[in-house]
C-alpha cells in the first residue's frame, strides 16, 4: 500500500503542472491507461480465440446433432475438439480479471484513513470539486448540483454512453457469433447464462460508480472506456 501510494504521488507531482489541483485524479487515469496496455496482448489473444471459436461452429453443430441427446457427451466432444484446436472457451475471461486486483488496490488506498501508520495524504487530492476518497452519497450531502455532485454527474453521463455503446456492440457481436447463444446445448455448464446476461454487464458499471470512493471510480470508468474502444478496434 505504501508504494503504491508513493506511486500515486509522484505521478500527482509530475502532473501537477497540467493538472493542478486535479493532479491526482489524471495520475490514477494514467495508471489505469498503462494497466490497460500491460493487459493489451491478452486482450488481442482474447479477440483471436474468439474468432477461433467462431471458425469452430460447424464442427460444434455436427457435435450437437450427434449427441444432442446426451448433455453430458456433448459437453465433454465439445471440450475436447477446443483442446485439439487449442482454443479456450474461456480465454476472454483472463484480460478481465488480471484488471481486478488493481481495482481493489484503489479501492483500499481511497478508504484508508492511514498507510503504513501515517495519515492518508491521498485523501486529500480532489477531481475539481470532488474528493477522491469521497463517494456519491456523500456528494449528495451537498446537492446534486454541487460542484461534487456535478462531477458525479458528468460521470455517470460517460458511463451510460459508454453502457450504450457497449451494449450495441455486445449484441451485434453475439448475432455474428452463434457460440454465444445457447441454441441447443451448451458448450460449458453455464455459458449459456452467462452468455445471455454479457450486453447488460456494462450498465452494472453505473452501481459500481456510485458505491466506491471516486478514485476507484475513476479507475472503473476509464477501463470501461477503453475496453469498449478496444473492443471495437479489435472485432471489427
Amino acid at each position: 500500500m505504501s508504494v503504491f501510494a508513493n506511486l500515486v504521488e509522484h505521478l500527482a507531482d509530475l502532473l501537477q503542472p497540467l493538472f493542478g489541483a486535479s493532479a491526482a485524479a489524471a495520475a490514477i487515469v494514467l495508471f489505469t491507461a498503462l494497466v490497460r496496455l500491460l493487459v493489451h496482448p491478452l486482450s488481442r489473444a482474447a479477440a483471436r480465440g474468439q474468432k477461433a471459436r467462431t471458425a469452430l461452429q460447424p464442427k460444434i453443430a455436427e457435435l450437437r446433432k450427434k449427441h444432442g441427446k446426451s448433455p453430458e457427451k456433448l459437453q465433454k466432444a465439445v471440450l475436447e475438439l477446443h483442446a485439439e484446436e487449442k482454443v479456450s472457451p474461456l480465454a476472454g475471461c483472463l484480460p478481465g480479471m488480471l484488471q481486478i486486483p488493481a481495482f481493489f488496490l484503489l479501492y483500499h488506498l481511497f478508504s484508508s484513513d492511514t498507510i503504513g501508520g501515517e495519515p492518508n495524504g491521498l485523501l486529500g487530492h480532489q477531481l475539481l470539486a470532488a474528493p477522491l476518497g469521497e463517494r456519491w452519497a456523500d456528494a449528495l450531502q451537498g446537492g446534486v448540483l454541487s460542484g461534487a455532485g456535478l462531477v458525479y454527474t458528468g460521470l455517470f453521463v460517460v458511463v451510460a454512453c459508454v453502457a450504450a455503446f457497449s451494449y450495441r456492440l455486445s449484441k451485434r457481436m453475439m448475432a455474428a457469433n452463434p457460440a454465444a447463444q445457447a441454441d441447443g446445448g451448451e458448450q460449458l455448464p453455464g455459458l449459456g447464462a452467462v452468455t445471455k446476461v454479457m450486453p447488460f454487464m456494462s450498465f452494472f458499471t453505473l452501481v459500481t460508480v456510485a458505491v466506491v470512493p471516486l478514485a476507484a471510480a475513476l479507475y472503473v470508468v476509464t477501463s470501461t472506456t477503453w475496453s469498449a474502444v478496444e473492443r471495437a478496434a479489435l472485432f471489427r
